[in-house]
């Protein structure tokens, strides 16, 4: 159950972030709040993850993202997402989300050019900074959550 609010969670950062290229910080911080306290409450992550496991996915989590936010290649709402993710999850979950986001990303911006033009008119409007011909900084939040739902979908 504690994975599907997860899941329900990132689903919602993702359609947010997918629209307006931003995460709000209700959802972020909001979420990083509750999964902390859960984690010194009950002395487990919300996926289960004991304490200290849940620690190295943060520092591992760090280690990947500040250089990305430092080199302006990742925003801070990525950073405070996966943060909130690292407490609630554990490392495992944190690197199978990486990679999955890399290659979603990359399978999107390989396929995007001859996809987008077939795309329903309601997604195309719903998501615009999706599109082929939109910045060249895409939305990473929705590529996170397809790594994550990969890495969940492998592990449980």
């Amino acid at each position: 159950m504690n994975l599907f609010f997860l899941l329900l969670w990132f689903a919602v950062c993702a359609d947010q972030d997918a629209r307006c290229r931003r995460v709000s910080n209700a959802w972020t911080l909001g979420a990083g709040l509750i999964v902390l306290g859960y984690l010194l409450i009950n002395g487990s992550s919300w996926l289960g993850a004991s304490t200290p496991q849940a620690g190295w996915a943060l520092l591992t989590t760090l280690a990947l993202t500040l250089p990305g936010y430092a080199l302006r290649r990742l925003g801070a709402g990525d950073v405070k997402l996966l943060v909130t993710l690292a407490l609630a999850s554990d490392p495992l979950h944190m690197l199978g989300t990486f990679v999955g986001a890399g290659v979603a990303s990359t399978g999107w911006l390989l396929v995007r050019q001859k996809v987008w033009p077939h795309t329903g008119q309601w997604f195309r409007r719903r998501y615009p900074h999706l599109a082929s011909d939109a910045s060249s900084k895409q939305p990473f939040v929705p590529f996170l959550f397809l790594g994550f739902l990969a890495t969940a979908a492998g592990i449980h």
